[in-house]
């Protein structure tokens, strides 16, 4: 194992969830209705899961004087999630998990793609190459396949 191990083990697992976390959604909106109902549900459930693992660990809060430092838009991401899983939620019923993940991988790869090139928001900057491009272009022709295999 090298000093990346870790974090390739925990970003496979955290994809892994993904599904079933979909699965458990669709099924819970059978019963709830809305999915923004759910997917309300579902952050309520993720705020108090992470509000008691950094009880347990004891994490301090932050210091007022750095988010005081942060810009407006740096809090946004949990909207941005929330449309993620609201998504997922309003999608999964009608194409499938497999399909709503496949297209919701091809969308992260595509946007993460420009968004490395160009550094955006403060990433460091990683060229899209060729090889880059053709690792997306496949992402996106197994997409197709997935879409194609639905019907």
């Amino acid at each position: 194992m090298n000093d990346k191990s870790i974090y390739f083990i925990a970003t496979l697992m955290g994809g892994a969830v993904l599904p079933v976390q979909v699965a458990l959604n669709a099924l819970l909106r059978r019963y709830v209705g809305q999915p923004m109902q759910v997917t309300f549900i579902s952050y309520l459930a993720g705020t108090l899961a992470s509000l008691a693992i950094c009880w347990f660990a004891r994490y301090p809060l932050p210091a007022t004087a750095v988010i005081s430092q942060t810009s407006w838009w740096m809090w946004i991401g949990g909207c941005l999630g929330t449309l993620y899983v609201w998504s997922t939620i309003f999608a999964a019923a009608k194409i499938g998990t497999a399909l709503t993940l496949a297209l919701t991988i091809a969308g992260q790869m595509i946007c993460a793609l420009f968004l490395d090139h160009y550094g955006v928001i403060g990433l460091t900057k990683v060229s899209a190459n060729p090889l880059r491009i053709a690792g997306v272009v496949l992402v996106i022709i197994g997409v197709s396949f997935v879409a194609y295999a639905k019907k």
